[in-house]
C-alpha cells in the first residue's frame, strides 16, 4: 500500500473510450463542460482539491483441498490494484458519477450499465472504465491504471456540514508504470 498527499502527485482522469461529450441526461454534466472524464478524452481532467491517493495492490487467492491428500494448494484467482482518492468536497459531481457512471463510457456513446460482462480484450476492452494517471512529481514516475472502475464513494462529515469526499477505483488490470 502506498499512501501519497494530494500535493505530492497530480492525479487525471478520462475514459478508457475515444467518445466525448456523454452526459447521459446530465447525469454527468454538473458544471456544463462535460464534467467528470467525458469532455476530454485525449488529455483526461485533473482532479482538483486533491487531498490524498492511497494505492493498494492485493491478491485474491483460494485454498483447494483434495480429498485424500494432506497438502492444501493456494491457487492464485486474480490480482486487483485499488485507488482511493480524496478531495475536498466542492460539488455533487463525484456522487453523480458514482450513482450513474460507474463502469465509463462505452464506444457508441453511451454510458456503460453493468449489467453486461465488460468486453474480453480481444472485442476492444479499450472502452471500458476509466483510467487513473497518477504522476508522482517528486520522482517524475507515472503510474497509469487501466480499465477501472468505481466501487466505493464515500463522504465524510462533521458539524459544520460536508468536508472530504472518496472515490475508489479497483481494476484488475496489470498497472503501467513510465
Amino acid at each position: 500500500m502506498a499512501y501519497y498527499l494530494g500535493r505530492d502527485v497530480t492525479v487525471t482522469l478520462k475514459t478508457e473510450s475515444g467518445s466525448r461529450g456523454v452526459t447521459a441526461a446530465g447525469a454527468m454534466d454538473s458544471d456544463g463542460t462535460g464534467g467528470f472524464a467525458t469532455d476530454s478524452a485525449a488529455s483526461g481532467d485533473a482532479v482538483t482539491d486533491l487531498t490524498s491517493v492511497d494505492i493498494g495492490i492485493g491478491v485474491q487467492d483460494e485454498d483447494i483441498t483434495y480429498m485424500g491428500n494432506k497438502s492444501v494448494l493456494k491457487a492464485e484467482i486474480k490480482k486487483e490494484t485499488t485507488c482511493s482518492l480524496t478531495r475536498k468536497k466542492s460539488d455533487a459531481t463525484w456522487e453523480k458519477v458514482f450513482n450513474a457512471a460507474r463502469w465509463g463510457v462505452n464506444s457508441t456513446p453511451a454510458l456503460h450499465d453493468g449489467l453486461t460482462a465488460p468486453p474480453s480484450a480481444a472485442a476492444g476492452a479499450a472502452d471500458y472504465g476509466y483510467q487513473v494517471i497518477i504522476n508522482m512529481s517528486a520522482a517524475s514516475d507515472i503510474l497509469t491504471l487501466r480499465n477501472s472502475t468505481i466501487t466505493g464513494h464515500s463522504v465524510s462529515l462533521n458539524a459544520d456540514g460536508t468536508a472530504d469526499e472518496t472515490l475508489e477505483f479497483v481494476t484488475q488490470v496489470a498497472p503501467v508504470v513510465s
